[in-house]
């Protein structure tokens, strides 16, 4: 049969809808044959698919839709596997949240005692999808995998899962990308970096707009506003005070630390304090996803069943569905795009161990990725990458041993959490948070 068969891991995911939206942009240079949507949460996949279904209706109808809750029937001759699993759902995210706040420590969905949580749960449901995969996939499968937090995940399946055919990728130094665009009045397509790093936990080089170095010009501007321009600035902080702050607190370290430009998550790592200052316990962002992205999306379905018309557009995820359809179909088609993806060390970095799991800049082709060498890093930048993929490595051990001691250790690592008092405190509520789905830790 010609084409692939797709398949979204987390169908119920409120971010589908625009995923599939950008799969169909690209549907006749990729060659669809089939989607389906998988999850294990049946009622909730089932209220996203009538707006997916709404989407592929309105511009592709001739494209097969399949739900189901059944790995077999979703994984047998799929070509290609995206998955953007949520273990525990917002319910644990928003839960991740607050008891780290209640300690006085971040409470991030992928950073800190929250992601270190969330990594937990993550890890061998993971697992579970690449044995669904070996089993019933095509042989030359691809899992792209984007499911938070990405370092952790990686690091887990590069260790457990080590011939897996899964490429780790996260979406956010694209997002930077096309801030850095919009600050440069460029097309995102006209910009390349050079990059070093952990996931969430990395920092830009260089950067090219057309062919010419923009980096000393950037840096320029992200020391006065952070990645917003100037055209944008007020906008933004109407818009999405959280993500404003964020792109200001780049400023902060980029004024602190001038070398490179950071990765905007590194504002819980290097200004905690601030971060936790700036919460709010009554109102974090996994609230905020719920009041606000998740209910839009069940509104619209609810009003889809009705027989309403619906804006559809609201759904699409811009930067973030096109980078991750942009990797599909660099590994399907053999393209050779320059991305920044998460892969073993294997000296990529030249003055880190090998098996540090890293996120670098690297050529898709049809075989996976082709990572690019950095070479030598600088002392200050390698003992931070150096500390946390330490602690990432101690998360993914303490699942596989179920050793409470490593994950004590994890969580005394973590530059968030202040001391190991508070990290010890900080565990042992999210171990009592966390039953059934964390394995036990003795």
């Amino acid at each position: 049969m010609n084409g692939y068969k797709i398949v979204i891991c987390g169908g119920g995911s409120t971010y589908t809808a625009g995923i599939v939206k950008d799969l169909i942009d690209q549907k006749d240079e990729l060659g669809i044959r089939e989607l389906w949507l998988y999850d294990i949460d049946e009622e909730r996949q089932d209220t996203v698919a009538v707006v997916v279904k709404a989407v592929i209706d309105d511009l592709a109808p001739e494209i097969p839709l399949h739900v189901t809750v059944d790995p077999k029937e979703a994984f047998t001759d799929a070509n290609f596997v995206m998955a953007q699993m949520r273990v525990g759902g917002l319910k644990m995210r928003i839960q991740d949240e607050q008891i780290s706040l209640r300690h006085g420590v971040v409470g991030q969905e992928t950073c800190g005692a929250g992601g270190m949580a969330y990594g937990m749960r993550t890890i061998f449901p993971m697992c579970e999808l690449v044995d669904f995969c070996e089993e019933y996939a095509c042989k030359d499968y691809w899992i792209v995998n984007y499911s938070n937090p990405a370092a952790i995940v990686a690091k887990a399946m590069h260790k457990l899962r080590p011939n897996a055919r899964i490429l780790d990728i996260c979406d956010m130094p694209v997002e930077i990308e096309a801030r850095m665009a919009e600050i440069l009045g460029c097309e995102l397509n006209d910009i390349e970096v050079d990059y070093f790093g952990l996931n969430h936990f990395g920092w830009f080089t260089n950067v090219r707009c057309k062919g010419v170095d923009v980096t000393d010009k950037l840096k320029e501007h992200v020391r006065k506003y952070g990645y917003i321009s100037e055209a944008s600035l007020n906008d933004a902080l109407v818009k999405d005070p959280d993500w404003a702050h964020t792109f200001e607190n780049a400023a902060t370290i980029s004024t602190l630390f001038q070398d490179y430009l950071p990765n905007t998550y590194y504002q819980y790592y290097l200004l905690p304090d601030a971060c936790v200052e700036y919460m709010d316990i009554n109102n974090t962002r996994g609230m905020q996803v719920v009041n606000g992205r998740e209910k839009r999306i069940f509104d619209a379905s609810a009003a889809l069943k009705r027989g309403e018309k619906v804006d559809l557009t609201q759904f699409y995820v811009g930067v973030h569905g096109r980078f991750i359809v942009d990797v599909v179909k660099s590994l399907a088609k053999d393209l050779r795009h320059r991305q920044l993806v998460i892969v073993p060390n294997n000296g990529a970095i030249e003055n880190l161990s090998d098996d540090a799991t890293v996120e670098v800049p690297a050529y898709i082709t049809d075989r996976g990725a082709e990572p690019i060498r950095v070479g030598k890093i600088p002392r200050f930048y390698k003992g931070l990458i150096e500390q946390q993929d330490a602690c990432e490595g101690l998360v993914v051990e303490a699942v596989i041993e179920g050793s409470y001691q490593k994950a004590l250790e994890a969580f005394t690592l973590n530059r968030t959490i202040p001391s190991a008092r508070v990290a010890k405190e900080v565990l042992d509520d999210m171990i009592e948070a966390n039953k059934g789905y964390w394995p036990e830790l003795k």
